[in-house]
């Protein structure tokens, strides 16, 4: 159950940060509502999951994920370009996100 509120808490922090742009600086009400919201979903959630997952164990999955969800996210949405380049760095974290996880088996 801790990993599926994980991975709401990722859900919703990923649509939070894909509403930054169109908050413009916090100027435009309705997106920066939304992402406050989304926000504060994602931690509320993530503060449960570290009830039951070690901290650090959440975290790298949280920064990992997240950050590979919103390359895709950019790149699929929000017209930033995508090059070999941030797709093995997302590689990159993921495979660290791993070793993590397999680490904190023991």
């Amino acid at each position: 159950m801790a990993y599926l509120l994980l991975a709401l808490a990722i859900t919703a922090e990923v649509i939070g940060t894909s509403l930054l742009k169109a908050s413009d600086g916090f100027t435009r009400l309705w997106p920066t509502v939304g992402l406050v919201a989304c926000y504060l979903t994602a931690f509320g959630l993530l503060a449960l999951v570290v009830r039951d997952v070690p901290v650090g164990v959440a975290y790298a999955i949280w920064s990992g994920l997240g950050t590979a969800a919103i390359m895709v996210v950019g790149a699929a949405f929000l017209g930033e370009p995508l090059s070999v380049t941030k797709v093995v760095g997302a590689g990159l974290v993921i495979a660290g996100v791993v070793v993590l996880n397999l680490g904190g088996a023991h």
